[in-house]
């Protein structure tokens, strides 16, 4: 999208809930992070370009312009290539030697496997059996 490209904005994800109260949050993620200003910055510019696409018809909703968290699941080619050299946190529809969830360093990834490091093992992952990636949130600093 345009609008999004012209303020360096990455749109992560869009979703639209339907209900008493109908509302369409668009995700969004820049290098350096998403804080309140941005947020509010790319509302106001989009706001007008969705009056005029008229998404839902005619119907109201609400519209929310939000980071995607630091603990949103790893999806595209982009995320996994910032994520490059950082721990991450793998959960498994099936147990693997026994686990469904590891931790570890990205060191590799392409279309269907991930590939981390955690201490002197390396462990490969089908993209297929993975339920969900993401970063791993370290929070001993936070005492």
């Amino acid at each position: 999208m345009a609008v999004a490209d012209e303020q360096g904005i990455e749109i992560v994800e869009v979703e639209f809930k339907q209900g008493k109260e109908p509302a369409l949050t668009v995700y969004i993620d820049v290098d350096g992070g998403v804080d309140l200003n941005t947020c509010e910055r790319f509302h106001r510019a989009i706001d007008p370009v969705l009056d005029e696409l008229d998404p839902t018809f005619g119907a109201p909703y609400t519209l929310n312009v939000s980071s995607p968290g630091l603990d949103r699941p790893l999806k595209t080619a982009r995320d996994f290539e910032k994520c490059m050299g950082e721990r991450v946190e793998i959960k498994l529809y099936a147990p693997m030697k026994g686990k469904k969830f590891f931790e570890g360093e990205l060191v590799a990834f392409d279309e269907t496997q991930v590939e981390i490091k955690d201490g002197k093992e390396t462990l490969k992952f089908e993209k297929a059996k993975i339920a969900k990636i993401c970063r791993a949130i370290d929070f001993s600093g936070l005492e």
